[in-house]
């Protein structure tokens, strides 16, 4: 096994974009009522990319996929995060629109790749 394999998977590459999107629009609501839920924002953001990175580590495809899910329950997060933001106009339809659209190329990402992984056992 390669070292450090997770750097060879677009859905990682693609994350760590996604991050970095997220990361922007939550250092936009600057409210401090939204302090609490840019701070879960983020450690969810951060949370989907190390979980593809550790779970590439794994010895067996479906421990592996066990780490996608979690990525993948991260992003659901980010989401409604980023919902109850839009929900009390912090941030706005443009940019909850464009997070949402990013998210959900993440997921089929990642749905499709623990498929693969389940598919081989």
């Amino acid at each position: 096994m390669a070292p450090f394999r997770f750097r060879q998977f677009k859905v990682y590459q693609d994350a760590k974009a996604f991050r970095k999107h997220v990361i922007r629009l939550a250092n936009k609501c600057v409210e401090q009522r939204a302090f609490d839920l840019t701070d879960q924002i983020r450690r969810a953001s951060l949370s989907v990319v190390l979980n593809i990175a550790e779970g590439s580590a794994k010895r067996s495809d479906i421990e592996f996929a066990r780490f996608l899910e979690t990525s993948t329950g991260s992003v659901n997060e980010i989401v409604a995060g980023f919902d109850i933001a839009h929900d009390e106009k912090i941030i706005s339809d443009n940019d909850y629109a464009s997070i949402e659209r990013e998210a959900e190329n993440i997921l089929m990402q990642l749905g499709g790749f623990i498929k693969s992984l389940r598919k081989n056992h």
